[in-house]
């Protein structure tokens, strides 16, 4: 059989792309505009709901999938009531203990109080957290629809429904958290993908060089 050059070509590795994550500022007011309401009483409910639900997302880097998958046992409590932690089932049905930090844990219980009876009410008993304006459980396309709809009145364009994941793992590796630290929380088999929130993109490489060459500014004074 003729040789076949083509065969010894290698094919281009396909470029990996970098996760989207939005900066803090943009973060923020996408979780301000999750607490809009219409004014009236079944609105208010759903923007309580809503800012619960992106809270806990930025808060511990949950999928979309493992939040409204969770149960209000899932909740975990401290010794003085508080919702100190999630219980999340990711990838495998495999489990994990995810801090909550005290804005998502008000956030949370706001929602427990203020919203989730009047949901609960309109159904038939789900012992799911975030339940749906007929009483069942949110699904991940209405979870999504959430999310895209608060980053529409914030003008945050190009949301996905790992938005808050990825903005969750990248502001705490810039924060100095540890790889494998991030790596848990968010459940991921291996560290390996993990690392690849540790890729800077073009625009911070230049920033930082910016900031910290000493010759690196135009406006630093030349020898005369």
């Amino acid at each position: 059989t003729a040789d076949d050059p083509a065969a010894r070509v290698k094919p281009r590795a396909t470029p990996q792309r970098l996760p989207k994550a939005i900066p803090i500022h943009e973060v923020e007011a996408i979780l301000e505009a999750a607490s809009a309401s219409d004014g009236t009483d079944a609105g208010e409910v759903v923007a309580v709901r809503d800012r619960a639900l992106l809270e806990l997302l930025y808060a511990t880097g949950a999928r979309v999938s493992e939040a409204v998958g969770c149960d209000v046992d899932d909740l975990l409590r401290d010794d003085d009531g508080r919702i100190g932690a999630i219980r999340l089932r990711g990838k495998g049905s495999k489990e994990r203990i995810v801090p909550v930090g005290s804005i998502a844990a008000a956030a949370l219980d706001a929602y427990l109080v203020r919203a989730r009876p009047a949901l609960a009410s309109k159904g038939r008993g789900t012992a799911r957290v975030f339940l749906n304006t007929r009483g069942a459980p949110l699904t991940r396309q209405s979870a999504w629809a959430a999310l895209q709809q608060a980053a529409e009145r914030a003008g945050v364009g190009h949301v996905s429904p790992h938005t808050l994941r990825h903005s969750f793992a990248t502001h705490l590796l810039a924060g100095g958290a540890d790889v494998r630290v991030v790596q848990e929380l968010l459940g991921h088999a291996s560290v390996t993908t993990t690392q690849v929130y540790t890729r800077v993109t073009p625009d911070a490489l230049r920033e930082v060089y910016l900031t910290f060459h000493p010759r690196a500014r135009s406006d630093e004074p030349t020898a005369g």
